[in-house]
């Protein structure tokens, strides 16, 4: 079958369920991955065709995709911050939202003086020891790691599985980052000073499941996404208390909120003492994320 033939009718047989545009998308990073061939190759070769055992193949990804299997994990992999990720079942798909997170992070090391973070010890902006904690696939420590350079950067998080596929990433990346297997929730004391804590903990409430997508809900980790109604801030919470034993003087603790809670965590951040608080939307005008120091 002529791959332009088959492009069509891939289209069609996801239409109830993506839009065109979505559906397109889909197969050309499907195209790509697994035949090794880009658009524009298909446009300059439209007589280009499909094996059986190609097909096979392709009809298989397809009926994923009618599942809602997210493509991410269907290619295993996924791009963030520029960089290329593994993902699986075990670990959240990196979000563009959080890509803003780590940008402002970013920047706002560069703004840093030496003066901020103790000029008389002899540290440098560039010596930065960072902190991510709740890692998943190591998104956020591994673009930290490649984009502030000499930085020391630590990750935390609990499942196993999870820091076996952040360290893969880190490897992909040529990265150098500490990893920890640690539940924070039953953690008194980091043991040690970190410049900057940066976290995107568990956020959703079981209330807000009915606002999920069925291939996040059916596929990603419930354990990385859901808190209980009673006690949304819970993670958020921890984190603080941890934050004012193990942050350095004038360090910054940043987090990836729930879009519903800014108020509850500026007062949070507030009550417990931290400073220049400021809680940012998100590229969809959504409050997602916030920055405190001590």
């Amino acid at each position: 079958m002529r791959i332009k033939d088959y492009r069509t009718q891939f289209i069609q047989e996801l239409s109830p369920i993506y839009n065109a545009g979505e559906a397109e998308s889909f197969f050309y990073l499907i195209l790509e991955e697994k035949q090794q061939l880009k658009r524009i190759d298909l446009a300059l070769n439209p007589d280009l065709t499909f094996s059986n055992e190609e097909m096979q193949l392709w009809n298989s990804i397809l009926e994923k995709l009618q599942q809602e299997i997210p493509i991410q994990y269907l290619l295993g992999k996924t791009s963030f911050y520029g960089l290329n990720f593994e993902v699986n079942a075990n670990v959240l798909i990196p979000r563009p939202e959080t890509e803003e997170l780590v940008e402002w992070i970013i920047k706002s090391n560069s703004k840093i003086s030496s003066a901020q973070f103790g000029i008389a010890s002899g540290k440098k902006p560039d010596d930065l020891k960072i902190l991510d904690i709740g890692t998943g696939s190591g998104c956020i420590a591994i673009s930290l790691a490649k984009n502030i350079p000499n930085a020391q950067v630590f990750a935390i998080d609990v499942s196993e599985k999870a820091l076996a596929t952040a360290k893969k990433n880190a490897e992909i990346n040529k990265v150098n980052v500490y990893f920890i297997k640690k539940n924070i929730l039953e953690t008194d004391d980091l043991e040690q000073k970190f410049d900057i804590i940066v976290s995107n903990p568990p956020y959703v409430r079981e209330l807000e499941k009915q606002e999920i997508k069925k291939n996040v809900l059916d596929n990603e980790p419930h354990l990385a996404l859901f808190v209980k109604d009673n006690d949304a801030l819970i993670f958020y919470r921890k984190i603080a208390e941890l934050a004012q034993k193990n942050l350095s003087q004038n360090g910054q603790l940043f987090f990836e909120i729930n879009q519903y809670l800014g108020k509850e965590m500026i007062d949070l951040l507030e009550k417990m003492s931290f400073k220049n608080i400021e809680l940012r939307k998100d590229i969809y005008g959504n409050d997602r994320m916030i920055k405190g120091e001590l």
